[in-house]
């Protein structure tokens, strides 16, 4: 018999609800930004990001989708900074307050542009995109739609991506359950945080996946905090250091 931890839960989460009040995203969206810089999970991107961003002489267009607050992509910005490399920054979020608020936070950071759009729409629309990152972002979509997601990375995307995303683990859902309760999480938090991990991954089924998208220029690493960092190089990425 086959518990909850077995499979991906089909269960939505109250984030991809498009009349979230304002108030209660912004305040959503602090607490993730919160967690991101105080567990390492901008880290975690930045470690993936690293690995595809070496040319100095490359103007790179990395896309965000999902993006929220922006906040990863500060983090981004910031080490593309210091290290002089020449960066476009792109984030895609559906929700139109949660772009507002990423335009807001993201003043000091002209690199840094913030898109309303759903991501399928985004990415048919655009087709120049070095690399596509995304961080808590694949698990809010079926198995299904990550497959078309993952064609499209190696059939469009000219360089790599990035995933940052959740082990589906018995221990990280009850943590996520306490946790947002002890810190007195916004009600977005308390419901979304142990759905979220239900909604994970285990790896053999991101290796699934990648097979049935035909890629295999790929490295899956367990990282702390039940994270998975997975980071992709495409054909067309192939072609072009042959």
């Amino acid at each position: 018999m086959s518990n909850k931890f077995t499979y991906r839960s089909k269960e939505t989460e109250l984030l991809d609800e498009s009349n979230i009040l304002r108030g209660l995203l912004y305040k959503n969206l602090r607490e993730l930004d919160f967690l991101n810089r105080t567990t390492g999970g901008h880290s975690i991107s930045l470690k993936g990001i690293k690995k595809l961003i070496t040319d100095h002489h490359k103007i790179y267009h990395v896309v965000d989708l999902g993006c929220g607050s922006g906040d990863t992509l500060k983090a981004i910005a910031d080490w593309i900074r210091v290290n002089n490399y020449n960066v476009r920054l792109t984030g895609v979020d559906m929700n139109a307050n949660a772009i507002e608020y990423l335009k807001k936070h993201c003043i000091n950071y002209p690199e840094i542009e913030g898109v309303i759009a759903d991501y399928q729409d985004y990415l048919l629309e655009n087709d120049f995109i070095d690399i596509v990152h995304c961080s808590l972002f694949c698990h809010h979509l079926t198995n299904e739609e990550l497959l078309h997601l993952f064609i499209y990375f190696r059939q469009h995307v000219k360089v790599g991506f990035v995933i940052n995303d959740l082990h589906r683990h018995r221990l990280a859902y009850y943590s996520a359950w306490l946790f947002t309760r002890l810190l007195n999480g916004t009600v977005l938090a308390k419901n979304d945080g142990p759905i979220s991990v239900l909604r994970g991954f285990k790896s053999n089924e991101l290796t699934y996946l990648f097979a049935k998208a035909n890629i295999s220029n790929y490295s899956i690493q367990k990282e702390w905090i039940f994270r998975f960092l997975i980071v992709g190089k495409t054909e067309q990425h192939e072609r072009d250091t042959l």
